[in-house]
């Protein structure tokens, strides 16, 4: 992965502000970053900023300090959760666009901090979000409210949702994650442990795989299944800073973590099913990163670090462009970003099955294509909608873009359909003719009810079929008897245009199956667009259907030109026709288009509308037809009642009429009106479809109504067929009216056909004989049995005479036995097959001549093909050839041809036959007729035209000589050239093996290709000259392209160049040069076109190559600075100071430094004139320079001048130029480097006074790295200065030893004291401050006590105090104390510190026992501090570490381990401790267990009991609750243990329900259940168990107020409930949910609470409550039961607390001691 940084979205500022939490919104738009100061910013794509907003507390009038834990945008970005740690989750709805209103849509508050945030992708309506008390629950933005998906016992530090959406992990403190599935109905996948870590998961990535990141910086990659993968251990490497956030790629097979200053990155490798990490990316000042955010098409991520700042960067595996236009950038192996250059725009292409993207193509500007292993990806750009598709590719697959909506896709003769958005393929078929124009895809273009997908194709040339995408299934097929080469479905694909090779245009109906032929001649044909309108062209007219259900009503234009293009936009349709100079437009009618739309729309008004407003037309009538068929089709009469008013129809408009005004009569809606039977009849008639109308009258028992149709459209015989179905009684009368009928009307052939059907086969002969029917009276004779009626069948054979019937004539005179007359009959009717059959049978002798007779009839009806058998019966075998012959019947002409002898009969025949077989090129049989008709030179002929040159040559050579053969070749191959037949010529030439005359023959016909291929194939020696011949020809005939391919081919690629050139053809010879030459070339060409140029010409040509600076270089580098100025002058300033800078440089290689200095100068470089001439040593001449243009530059030219005389020893004259240059400091560095310490020491006194202790000071660091000869030599000095009484001077040098210059420390030691003692003697003004410097040098040695009795000496105390204490020399100071009396407190405090940090306590607690229970405290001991302050006399000291105990315990959530320690030290009762014991008390309380309820009980007991300045009746508003809570519940404990008792464990459990303010209900309600079952008390059980249940369910539905408290009304049971965190054991729940479920059936069971009558007012009311609710009389609780005292009561005589005597005696039996002061006490019975 690569990763690039782009810029900066937010600065850093100069204090910490952490930047919490990063969000990219689903859709790429937006980018929400939010810092610690609690302001959600938003930022677009691109990194600007849009808006911002302040986030709020979650209570606006208490508010507390909170911060913003996590943000996460919805899945369609136009809401942002927000989780804060004030326990609330706002909602923010922030609109998809920016600009819009933002405000508060739902508001989550939790009773606990939040912790973690996430929003699945595949749940719109549901935010996850972790709690501290371990429950990850989810809201509902429907209901407004939260519901718990799984509690933990552990808090939630992270939470992270999956690619899909469909599953969130959640981290917990105690190193666990559980993972959890929404339910999708298949799966039923759920929540559960999904592994645990080694350190809390404080980072949480799941890609490929679930990573894991905790404290201890141990990488693990967990599988699916929750088993660790792999991992990787850095806790060991300190070098790696702690990783504090990651985030994964949206493909998720890259995970970047972030640490301090660094982006680790780890990639998943398929290959190897494995992640590995790749190069840490070093960011230089990033800082600890604190939030991640990978923009979910994966090519930007977004960091935020520790100090505001938040950084975008690119990330991609590659990036690449297509073609100029498209940028592709490879984010992940299976998703790509394509992007748009123009524009900007950019498409995810993404696989959805995780396949790697191996193969990107774009189509049009518009159409993508990707393959990967398994699958086809393809993608319109516009509109952004992508498919994909599994595939097995064959790498031959051709795809086509005709259709905006489906890309076609064809392969192996196989096309397969897919539409754009949908991951599947829409349909497929087999066809061979992948062409747009043959292929029609409809898909929903239309508006219609229906859901119309399909594809019209050629199965072959000939053969149309329409496929139905959505059933697959054929719907229409057409077989055609021409090539068909056009064809397109209309917008609702139920007609289908075609056109075949002949130009004819047919019109398909595909659901009625019906083909029309619209024009016999078609040149352009098209659909109007969004219409069922035709415009056709054919020859000079422009055809207009508009109405195509009308095919015949077509409306003609003349037009001049051919039609290009239909356009319509803006109301208005115009055709587009070409007239060869103009462009001519032809407006169609719009409201016959718009007409179209209303109909299909079924908007009858409109369209009614429309046609009204136009004139009748043949157009405009064909609409009105079209209208009321569809009119009638929806049952809208009125609608065609007018249309065939307007169309003249006055039959039907009255028809329909009258049905209108039969179904108002009946008063039905409209709807009832045209569903009826009869008006469905009636329009079946209307519609010509008279079976369907009776079928509907017989359905509906209305035989009646059907014969009366029948017989009012005089259809009598279907009338009479109803009649004799039904039996009806008038049938013989109905009979016998229709047969008088039609002899009346002269219907015979109907009479005729009715006596037959009766039977009557005489009458109805004579019937079919009066009406002039012979052939049907021939017929009913032949069937029925009369030809022993010779009367009749001489009567029919006359009437077939009469009629020319001679066939059926002469078969009845064979019957009568009248041959002649039969034979005459057959003759005269052309019948020669019977006339044949007959004289085979009867006249033997005449078949030959009837068959040539019948051979003649056939040829002069032209059926040569037939007449051929007839001719070969006859014995005529020339009209058998020519008639085979005529019929093409060769192979039968050339049969019949060899039968006859002798041959030369048919030589008349053998130039057609040869012509024949010349034309189908049968060559041999050809070849064979042409030599036997005396034509071979025809036959070398034809093979001549057929390139068959060898069969000729050979033909010829039978037949000529080889000179004869020669001059006929060239003679044929010369008139070939003159006719341009080259090739043929070529042939020829080479036939005779002349290669030479053909080469000769290319060059003068300047076919310079052919005459190489030839040289190449016969003279490969020449190949390369003749390349150079015509090189040079056609550059001198000034054809420079052809030469240049000739110079190339001749591997000359510098004739090219020179002829390009010489020619001012730089451009073409800088082509060359780049392609051929290579760079250099093409630089050289580039140099010589810019000189041919000159000017800013030039300066373009270079710049446009980019060889401008090259240019200039190569200028520079050649000398021609001329050309290089001239370049210059139009090129940037700094090009011409860098041509001036390099001829400086030139000219000082020429020595010409006057000019080179000149040239420096105009280059703005005149420190390099001043370097040349300082190199030079010319110093006059540098100065000059450097006064004049560069007067920074003297101060250099002096100190060089001083150093070479330095380096010369001419010092004076060295230190006079460093004091003119106002260096001093200079001739000092230069004097030390040189060591001559004593110049430089005085030349600083001289003039750099204050340099002098700096240079001393380097001199003495100079002496103390001359170890012992610098020891030697300070002493030496010292001695000197002490010699001198240069006393300051003496000290200064002593205390200038030191550890480097001896390690003797004793030497050291005396040496400092030996400063010390000069002070102390001769400079006692002086003396604290050497005295401090030498102490100073001693406690570096750790020499204290020197140290202590130096500051001693000189009076200085405090500081021989601290020397002392410094050695822990506790005595020595102590010494001084009583020097210094002042200082007494201070050196005991130290030493108490020192005891305190030492360690030493007990010796501490001998000086200072409060320090030490200090020091107890904080080291932990508790049991030593609060053993030590127990002992203590001042009680308040054990209150004091009690209470901080208590603190501490509390803290660490150890409550039942502190009462117990409270208890051990009798629970002192101050009241500076009650707070601890409340809340000690409610925590034990919300997880009561026997030991810590009765630690708790003691505590209270001894608080309550002990004497105390509090009164009792505080102390009972402080504890009373909690006291009786604990010694409810520990009786309870102990009498669950004992048979006896458990009614006591049972009431007690039941007395603890009015304390569910303070304990769990739940709880509380499901153990009083619990102990009431197991004391037989059903009816107690049942009410606290249903009381459970209820709790529990609301419990998951996260709101209480819908519980129902009936049951609990008027009793001291509190409404106001607290539950507990974790639910019960679903295990148990089940148990308890049955147990009740079948109390609930038990009738014996009292279902509601038990009851006792009031002492007072004799109200039955609770029998647990301490209270009437009528008489508000109070009791007190039972020491023993918890139930109300009554009437009969006792009392401890210890404690005095009361009990009902019977529980009292009862209890006292068993356990002897009082239940709640444990004293020992008996029963009383009186």
């Amino acid at each position: 992965m690569q990763i690039r940084h782009l810029k900066s979205i937010v600065p850093a500022g100069d204090s910490p502000n952490r930047v919490v939490a990063l969000a990219w919104s689903p859709n790429n738009m937006k980018l929400a970053v939010v810092t610690a100061d609690r302001v959600i910013q938003l930022f677009d794509d691109t990194g600007d900023r849009k808006d911002k907003f302040a986030t709020k507390p979650a209570d606006s009038k208490n508010p507390r300090p909170y911060q913003v834990c996590g943000v996460a945008f919805s899945p369609d970005g136009s809401k942002l959760a927000v989780a804060q740690t004030d326990a609330v989750v706002f909602v923010y709805k922030i609109g998809l666009d920016w600009g819009e209103k933002k405000s508060i849509c739902n508001k989550f508050i939790q009773t606990c901090d939040i912790t973690s945030l996430c929003w699945p992708v595949q749940q719109p309506n549901a935010v996850v979000f972790g709690c501290q008390d371990g429950k990850v629950r989810v809201g509902n933005l429907k209901t407004n409210k939260a519901a718990t998906l799984y509690q933990t016992e552990s808090p939630v530090v992270s939470c992270v949702t999956n690619r899909e959406g469909t599953a969130i992990l959640s981290g917990h403190l105690d190193g666990s994650l559980f993972r959890f599935y929404f339910d999708d109905g298949v799966s039923g996948a759920s929540q559960g442990k999904f592994a645990h870590h080694s350190s809390p998961p404080v980072t949480i990535g799941w890609g490929e795989s679930v990573l894991v990141v905790g404290p201890d910086k141990n990488i693990c990659f967990y599988n699916h299944e929750g088993g660790l993968g792999q991992n990787f251990d850095y806790s060991k490497n300190d070098d790696i800073p702690d990783f504090g956030v990651c985030d994964v790629s949206p493909s998720g097979g890259c995970i970047i973590l972030g640490s301090f200053d660094r982006l680790h990155v780890f990639n998943y490798v398929p290959s190897k099913l494995q992640w590995e990490e790749a190069p840490t990316k070093y960011i230089e000042n990033l800082y600890t990163v604190s939030s991640l955010a990978w923009k979910p098409d994966g090519s930007r991520l977004v960091v935020g670090n520790m100090t505001n700042a938040v950084e975008l960067y690119d990330c991609c595996l590659r990036r690449s462009r297509y073609k100029g236009k498209f940028e592709f950038n490879y984010v992940s192996p299976s998703q790509v970003i394509v992007k748009r250059l123009s524009t900007g725009s950019r498409i995810v292409l993404k696989s959805h099955y995780g396949y790697e993207i191996q193969k990107v193509n774009i189509f049009q500007d518009q159409y993508l294509i990707a393959h990967t292993p398994e699958t086809l990806l393809m993608g319109d750009l516009a509109t952004c909608k992508l498919s994909e598709i599994p595939w097995i590719g064959s790498g031959s697959e051709k795809f086509y873009f005709e259709n905006p909506q489906v890309c076609m896709v064809f392969n192996v003769g196989e096309l397969s359909l897919v539409e754009y958005g949908v991951n599947e393929i829409l349909g497929s078929c087999r066809t061979e003719h992948m062409n747009p124009h043959l292929i029609s895809v409809r898909l929903n273009e239309r508006k219609s009810d229906a859901d119309i997908k399909r594809v019209a194709y050629l199965v072959d040339l000939q053969t149309i079929h329409v496929l139905d995408l959505t059933t697959q299934m054929v719907v229409g097929k057409i077989s055609h008897d021409t090539k068909i080469d056009w064809l397109e479905l209309s917008g609702k694909a139920n007609k289908l245009l075609f056109r075949d090779k002949k130009r004819q245009l047919h019109l398909l109906d595909v659901d009625l199956q019906k083909r029309t032929t619209l024009l016999n001649y078609c040149s352009y044909v098209q659909w109007v667009p969004g219409s069922d309108v035709v415009v056709a062209q054919s020859r000079e007219n422009l055809c207009i259907w508009y109405a195509i259900d009308a095919p015949e009503r077509v409306t003609l234009f003349p037009i001049k030109g051919e039609i290009e293009d239909i356009e319509r936009g803006n109301g208005k349709t115009e055709v587009i026709v070409d007239e060869g100079v103009n462009t001519v437009s032809y407006t169609l009618d719009e409201g016959l288009i718009e007409f179209g739309a209303a109909v299909e729309d079924k908007d009858y008004d409109r369209a009614i509308t429309l046609l009204e407003s136009l004139e009748m037309t043949p157009e405009t009538e064909a609409m009105w037809k079209s209208l009321s068929e569809t009119a009638i089709k929806d049952k809208k009469l009125p609608i065609a009642e007018r249309c065939y008013a307007a169309l003249g129809d006055m039959s039907r408009t009255r028809y329909l009429h009258q049905i209108i005004d039969t179904v108002e009569q009946e008063g039905k809606s409209e709807i009832e009106q045209f569903q009826g039977y009869l008006v469905q009849a009636k329009l079946a008639v209307l519609d010509k479809q008279f079976k369907f109308a009776e079928s509907i009258f017989l359905d509906n028992g209305k035989v009646e109504e059907a014969m009366e149709m029948y017989q009012e459209m005089h259809k009598w015989d279907q009338c009479i067929k109803v009649a004799e179905m039904k039996n009806h009684p008038d049938l013989d009368h109905l009979k016998q009216n229709y047969y008088q009928w039609l002899i009346e009307t002269g219907q015979e052939e109907e009479a005729g056909k009715w006596k037959e059907e009766e039977r009557d086969y005489v009458s109805a002969v004579n019937l079919y004989l009066k009406g002039g029917l012979a052939a049907q009276a021939f017929r009913c004779l032949q069937t029925s049995g009369l030809q022993n009626n010779f009367e009749i069948m001489e009567r029919v054979a006359q009437a077939l005479l009469q009629a020319g019937i001679h066939e059926s004539a002469g078969q009845l005179y064979e019957q009568l036995g009248n041959n002649d007359k039969a034979l005459e009959t057959y003759k005269k009717g052309k019948c020669f097959r019977q006339a044949v059959d007959l004289c085979r049978a009867i006249y033997p002798e005449q078949v030959v001549k009837l068959e040539e007779q019948w051979g003649d009839h056939l040829s002069s009806l032209k059926q040569m093909d037939g007449a051929i058998n007839h001719y070969i019966e006859a014995g005529k075998m020339l009209k058998a050839i020519d008639a085979a012959i005529n019929s093409k019947q060769w192979k039968k002409a050339v049969s019949i041809l060899d039968s006859i002898s002798p041959p030369d009969l048919a030589r008349p025949y053998f130039i057609p036959l040869a012509k024949h077989f010349s034309v189908t090129k049968d060559y041999q049989q050809a070849e064979r007729y042409f030599v036997a008709a005396g034509r071979p030179q025809d036959a070398v002929d034809m093979y001549t035209k057929a390139n068959k040159w060898d069969k000729a040559h050979t033909l010829a050579t039978s037949y000529m000589s080889k000179e004869d053969v020669n001059i006929l070749y060239i003679s044929q191959a010369k008139e070939l050239e003159s006719k341009g037949k080259l090739k043929e010529a070529e042939n020829l030439y080479l036939t005779i093996q002349e290669p030479d005359l053909a080469i000769n023959m290319y060059k003068n016909h300047r076919q310079y290709d052919n005459m190489i291929r030839l040289v190449t194939a016969h003279h490969k020696d020449l190949v390369l000259e003749t390349h150079l011949f015509l090189g040079k020809t056609l550059e001198s005939e000034a054809n420079f392209r052809q030469a240049e391919h000739h110079y190339l081919e001749a591997k000359d690629w510098k004739s090219v160049i020179n002829m390009y050139c010489a020619n001012n053809m730089y451009e073409e010879g800088y082509r060359v040069a780049k392609s051929h030459g290579g760079q250099q070339a093409s630089k050289q060409v580039a140099y010589l076109w810019a000189r041919s140029l000159g000017g800013e010409s030039a300066v373009k040509l270079l710049t446009k190559f980019g060889l401008l600076d090259a240019a200039l270089e190569f200028a520079t580098e050649n000398g021609a600075f001329d050309f290089a100025f001239e370049l210059s002058r139009f090129a940037d300033k700094y090009k011409i100071e860098e041509i001036h800078y390099k001829h400086a440089m030139f000219l000082e290689d020429e020595g010409k430094y006057k000019e080179a200095q000149d040239a420096f100068i105009l280059a703005g470089k005149p420190r390099e004139a001043i370097l040349m001439f300082i190199h030079n040593e010319d110093w006059d001449k540098a100065l000059q320079v450097a006064e004049k243009y560069e007067p920074g530059s003297v101060v250099d030219v002096l100190i060089g001048q001083a150093k070479i005389l330095f380096s010369k020893n001419e010092f004076s004259k060295a230190e006079g130029l460093l004091l003119r240059a106002q260096r001093p400091e200079v001739a000092i560095k230069m004097y030390k480097e040189s060591r001559n310490w004593k110049e430089a020491i005085r030349f600083a006194k001289q003039y750099l006074p204050a340099k002098v202790g700096e240079v001393h000071k380097e001199y003495d660091e100079y002496l103390a790295g001359e170890a012992d000869s610098g020891k030697d030599h300070i002493l030496m000095t010292a001695r000197q200065f002490e010699q001198q009484h240069d006393y300051p001077r003496a000290i200064d040098m002593y205390l200038k030893l030191n550890i480097s210059h001896s390690n003797d420390l004793d030497f050291l030691q005396e040496k400092w004291e030996r400063a010390v003692d000069l002070a102390f003697k001769f400079l006692p003004d002086q003396a604290h401050h050497v005295v401090s410097a030498a102490c100073h040098l001693l406690l570096q040695l750790n020499r204290f006590a020197a140290a202590g009795d130096l500051y001693l000496a000189a009076e200085m105390h405090k500081d021989a105090i601290d020397a002392y204490i410094s050695g822990q020399l506790w005595d020595h100071a102590r010494k001084v104390v009583t020097q210094a009396p002042k200082y007494k407190d201070f050196v005991e405090n130290q030493y108490v510190n020192h005891l305190k940090t030492g360690g030493h306590v007990d010796a501490l607690m001998t000086v200072d026992s409060s320090a030490g229970l200090e020091v107890y405290a904080q080291k932990g001991d508790w049991d030593k501090c609060l053993e030590m302050a127990s002992l203590d006399s001042n009680r308040d000291t054990l209150c004091k570490y009690l209470g901080e105990y208590c603190t501490h315990m509390i803290r660490d959530k150890k409550f039942e381990q502190c009462v117990q320690m409270v208890v051990k030290y009798a629970a002192p009762s101050d009241t500076s401790l009650f707070e601890q014991y409340k809340v000690l008390c409610r925590e034990i309380c919300k997880k009561p267990n026997p030991s810590a309820v009765q630690a708790m009980r003691d505590m209270l007991y001894n608080v309550m009991s002990s004497p105390s300045n509090t009164t009792q009746q505080k102390l009972l508003e402080h504890f009373g609750v909690y006291a009786q809570i604990a010694h409810l519940m520990h009786v309870r404990n102990q009498c669950a243990k004992k048979k006896d008792l458990v009614v006591f464990a049972a009431k007690l459990s039941v007395a603890l329900l009015r304390y569910t303010k303070t304990i769990p209900a739940d709880v509380a309600f499901m153990e009083a259940g619990q102990y009431c079952k197991n004391a037989g008390m059903n009816n107690m059980a049942f009410v606290c168990w249903n009381r459970f249940l209820d709790l529990c369910e609301a419990m998951e539905e996260g709101d209480t107020s819908m519980l129902e408290n009936i049951d609990f009304q008027d009793t001291d049971v509190p409404f106001d409930l607290m539950l507990s965190n974790q639910p019960v054991d679903l295990q148990k729940r089940e148990e308890i949910r049955d147990w009740v479920l079948q109390i609930s059936l038990d009738q014996k069971v009292n279902q509601e609470l038990d009851k006792r009558p009031c002492e007072d007012c004799g109200t039955n009311i609770y029998a647990a409550q301490l209270f009437c609710p009528k008489t508000h009389t109070k009791w007190e609780p039972c020491v023993v039961s918890g139930y109300p005292v009554l009437k009969a009561s006792v009392s401890c005589s210890n404690c005095g607390k009361t009990a009902n005597r019977d529980d009292w005696n009862k209890y006292m039996m068993i356990e002897r001691t009082c239940p709640w002061c444990k004293s020992n006490q008996a029963p009383v019975y009186f």
